[in-house]
């Protein structure tokens, strides 16, 4: 069970203001359109509560991590906003791809060929072209999700190609220890050459340096609603 959120109404209305005012003005510093970064509200263990101070924010990208998680709260939610755009932004097991198809608009995480082709398969027989993004491990750690950076190419193509899937983008997580920037540009590069302009990067901690680097939306959910309830 998902408990309250840390931070009072009040509270989750000024994260949101000074972290969307934090996105502008690093946009400004690098001279992008501030409007060309969405900012995805992560409700990971949030409340209900929580989330619908920021619908009544006006704010209506949300990001969640598990699909079961996302199936107790968002059914409801989206029922009655329906402008919603719900993104999974975590792991995906391949037994839970057919409940990802049916509750999310967009998958952020596609990260090896086995879930593409599972996907590929449940959205054809729900009728549902989601866009998504393939996961890059840019920092080729063993414990993380995403294809290495040498092997994105062929991935990539194979998503497209050969399983006819919406890939929009890029989506990766830098190694907590490393400075953000070089994975960054990399994921960047990587997306030019494959003609793809979406980039999924840059969470609480390293948001602005991702809109530097050319992060078209980021991922931010304890600086908005504060801490996480327990697992």
């Amino acid at each position: 069970m998902v408990t309250a959120s840390s931070n009072s109404k009040s509270d989750i209305a000024a994260n949101f203001e000074e972290i969307e005012g934090r996105i502008r003005k690093s946009a400004e510093t690098w001279e992008r359109n501030a409007n060309d970064v969405d900012l995805i509200a992560v409700s990971k263990r949030q409340s209900v509560e929580a989330i619908e101070v920021a619908l009544s924010l006006r704010h209506r990208h949300f990001g969640e991590n598990r699909v079961q998680e996302a199936q107790e709260k968002w059914p409801d939610l989206k029922t009655r906003f329906p402008d919603i755009e719900l993104h999974l932004i975590g792991p995906l097991q391949t037994n839970k791809a057919k409940d990802a198809v049916a509750l999310f608009d967009v998958i952020e995480t596609v990260d090896r060929p086995k879930l593409a082709r599972v996907l590929a398969k449940e959205m054809k027989a729900a009728e549902r072209d989601l866009p998504v993004y393939n996961q890059v491990n840019t920092g080729k750690e063993p414990q993380k999700a995403g294809v290495f950076p040498e092997d994105a190419d062929s991935f990539i193509k194979e998503c497209r190609e050969g399983l006819g899937l919406n890939v929009i983008g890029l989506m990766c997580i830098p190694p907590v220890e490393e400075q953000p920037a070089p994975h960054f540009a990399l994921l960047g590069k990587i997306a030019a050459r494959n003609s793809l302009n979406r980039l999924s990067m840059g969470m609480s901690a390293d948001f602005e340096t991702a809109v530097q680097f050319g992060a078209t939306s980021v991922r931010v959910g304890t600086a908005l609603f504060g801490t996480r309830s327990a697992p």
